[in-house]
Parts: C-alpha cells; sequence; structure tokens
C-alpha cells in the first residue's frame, strides 16, 4: 500500500477547529494523513475552503468536501475508499486533539496494530476505557465488514461498537498513556454549539440508543465478529 494511516475528521460547523487540530499534529510529531471531510451544505463552508487553500493539494493534511451524511455515514464513504490504499484507519471528532509524548501517538497505533487484524484506541480523558471515542483499526476490517461503523448508527455509540468488536475479536488494545484529549461539553472543555445539540438531542441519543442495542442483540454485531474472527484466524 502506498501509505499507512489516515485519520479522518468528519466534522461540520466549526472551520475554527481545523487549525488546533493540525498544530496537534505538528506538536506531536504526527506523520499520519489527516483528512476533513465536510459537507457542501455546511453554513460554514466557506471558511472550511478557506481553510484547505492552505495546505498544498495531495499533501499530509487533505480537505473532501461532499454531500451530507451525518457523521457514521461520511466515515464510512471515506473509510472504505481509504481502505484500499491505507494499512490503518482512524476516526477522530473534530473535538479531540492528539497529545504530546514520549512517542509520538501514531507511532503507538502502527506499533499495535503492526501484528494483524485489530483495534487501539487510547485514553480520551473523558470516558477512558469504556468507550473508543476516537479509533484505529487495521484498514481489512473496514475491507472485511464494507464499513467503519455500523450504518444502523447515526452519530453516537459507535465507539461502544468498536469496543465490542476488539473485544470480540481478541484484539484490542487500550493505552491509557497515549492521550487523545475529547474536548467535549460533557467534560466542561467545550461550549453548546449547533452540532452538539443536534448529535445530543432526546430525539438523537434514543435513536441511536435503540439502534445500537438492536445491533449488539439481534444479530448484527454476531454477524460481524463471525466475519472479523475469520479474518483473524486467516491472517494468523
Amino acid at each position: 500500500m502506498a501509505d499507512d494511516l489516515l485519520v479522518i475528521i468528519p466534522t461540520r460547523g466549526r472551520p475554527q477547529a481545523v487549525m488546533p487540530i493540525v498544530r496537534a499534529w505538528q506538536e506531536t510529531g504526527a506523520t499520519a494523513d489527516l483528512l476533513f471531510a465536510v459537507d457542501t451544505d455546511d453554513p460554514e463552508l466557506a471558511a472550511y475552503k478557506r481553510e484547505a487553500a492552505k495546505f498544498k493539494a495531495g499533501g499530509q493534511i487533505r480537505f473532501t468536501f461532499g454531500k451530507r451524511r451525518r457523521l457514521v455515514g461520511t466515515l464510512n464513504q471515506q473509510a472504505v475508499k481509504a481502505a484500499k490504499n491505507y494499512r490503518f484507519l482512524a476516526f477522530m471528532g473534530d473535538d479531540h486533539r492528539p497529545r504530546p509524548a514520549a512517542m509520538p501517538w501514531d507511532a503507538r497505533i502502527r506499533e499495535c496494530l503492526s501484528g494483524g487484524p485489530g483495534i487501539v484506541y487510547g485514553n480520551d480523558l473523558l470516558q477512558g476505557e469504556k468507550m473508543a471515542t476516537a479509533v484505529a483499526m487495521t484498514s481489512d476490517i473496514v475491507a472485511t465488514l464494507g464499513y467503519m461503523a455500523p450504518p444502523s448508527m447515526v452519530h453516537l455509540c459507535v465507539d461502544l461498537c468498536w469496543v465490542d468488536w476488539g473485544r470480540g475479536m481478541q484484539r484490542i488494545t487500550y493505552l491509557d498513556d497515549m492521550v487523545i484529549e475529547h474536548l467535549h461539553p460533557a467534560a466542561s472543555k467545550a461550549e453548546l454549539d449547533a452540532v452538539y445539540e443536534e448529535c445530543n438531542s432526546e430525539q438523537q441519543v434514543s435513536a441511536d440508543t435503540a439502534a445500537y442495542y438492536e445491533y449488539r442483540d439481534g444479530g448484527g454485531l454476531e454477524a460481524d465478529l463471525a466475519k472479523l474472527r475469520k479474518l483473524v484466524e486467516e491472517a494468523s
């Protein structure tokens, strides 16, 4: 494969987050490619395009503009395409920030995933080991399932699915000392905005929670785990 690690960040309404994320890349010495996925109906589209113009086309920092598919839909679309060219794929929200450490966070990801199919996540200083709010995985997982997150969910609960996958495969690593901080209002690290209000609305919480339990208990998870266990077996 031409490249090894791509981090996909679906983003909406927060062009002001672009440069702090890029600075986090610079401050941590990250060599992973970074893709901002922006909706073409975003009210802040012009500002995102101004940010995109600051970076060389085809370089480490890239932007893609497309139809709004919500977080899971956008992530899946970009991940399935990228799985053909990258060995490892990662997701972060536009409110995540990798923090400096003795060994760069993306090097830790590569090290943990170099042994075959698997999932790795770090400490977001909010949910810790309970949820993989930012996650990395081998791209063969995405190629095998046809998605990076179950498409029945829109925004919430996919971080639980990633932990379910990793544990079910017996190929998951949690790195408590790899900090990818989640600057979320729940941690009093961000102000509520229209995006937070939409994705954490009572309706969205109810819909995604119901979809998660249906996936977990209604056969979807077991079907995916059967594919992932076969993948691990074939790679051994």
